[in-house]
């Protein structure tokens, strides 16, 4: 008989890459996943793991077991979520893994509606930029990711998650005081391609998207400043160090320091935030109950903005 909680250790070495990232993730110690993985080599009869320089890969066999230890992470979520299912009322604990503008917007009208509609609902919230809310989903940290669609989100684990989309917004322009291009209602990319600009550091899947839109635009954005912080774009861009493409709902509320914002002529660049659950955990009440809610105030607090 094969131990599931060895195959746990195994899925986490193919997702992870190391013996040491996957202790990380377990919360053990790399000894005592080495340690695991030998008693699993030796329930199966196979060799699952080959020396690779330093590093540690998975063999045929291995990597074979490891996509059959993804199925039955799976159903062992489906088996939870039938079992929450016919429980009698509706009381738990759901983490909630998203990036600070979704938290602001989406998550705290989601956590206050909930704690009005079913007071045994515990929503815990962690902060994760990028992809890392997928991450900490895959690693069982969290039970929903709010994450941005972009290049980085098909990771190791994609397949272990299954993503619904959440909502859609565009990108406006902030220009400094005075700006010649300020005095537009609409401003074309092109226009600016001379200018400094102020972006995310690189990963953060806000940098992609003005990436590509600059280069859709026909250049290439001569970055002088960076920042994750939105009010700090702000602040850079009111006294002159660049212009800036910022999300229209993570300038709402916030100083601005003078700064000009403008929508951008013809098609926008548009940010995609979608949620994400492990697979088999779907149809978990306490999980739909949260996305339900999720759903219904990303619909309220961004009508009218267009995803196209």
């Amino acid at each position: 008989m094969i131990d599931p909680r060895r195959l746990r250790v195994l899925r986490a070495l193919a997702d992870h890459g190391t013996v040491t990232a996957a202790a990380q993730a377990l919360y053990l110690s790399p000894s005592a996943v080495s340690q695991q993985l030998a008693a699993l080599e030796a329930e199966v009869g196979h060799s699952l793991l080959e020396r690779r320089g330093r590093a540690v890969g998975l063999t045929a066999t291995g990597t074979i077991l490891a996509a059959h230890a993804g199925r039955i992470a799976e159903q062992l979520e489906r088996a939870e979520a039938d079992l929450a299912a016919v429980s009698e009322g509706v009381a738990g604990e759901v983490t909630v893994a998203a990036f600070a503008t979704a938290i602001t917007e989406v998550v705290t009208p989601a956590v206050a509606a909930l704690r009005d509609r079913a007071p045994g609902v515990h929503i815990r919230v962690r902060d994760a930029e990028g992809h890392a809310s997928l991450r900490l989903l895959v690693d069982g940290e969290a039970d929903v990711a709010v994450a941005v669609q972009h290049r980085d989100t098909l990771a190791p684990g994609e397949d272990q998650v299954l993503r619904q989309p959440l909502y859609a917004e565009p990108f406006d322009v902030v220009l400094p005081p005075g700006h010649p291009a300020g005095r537009a209602s609409e401003i074309g990319l092109a226009a600016l391609s001379g200018d400094p600009w102020i972006t995310p550091w690189p990963g953060n899947p806000v940098h992609d998207v003005v990436l590509h839109a600059c280069e859709e635009a026909g250049f290439t954005p001569r970055v002088e400043c960076v920042s994750d912080d939105f009010r700090a774009v702000c602040a850079l861009v009111a006294v002159g160090s660049g212009v800036a493409l910022v999300p229209r709902s993570a300038l709402r509320g916030i100083d601005r320091y003078g700064a000009v914002v403008r929508p951008v002529g013809g098609r926008p660049p548009i940010r995609r935030v979608f949620t994400a659950v492990r697979r088999g955990s779907e149809t978990h009440p306490l999980l739909e109950l949260a996305l339900a809610e999720l759903r219904t105030q990303a619909e309220a607090g961004f009508r009218g903005d267009e995803g196209r």
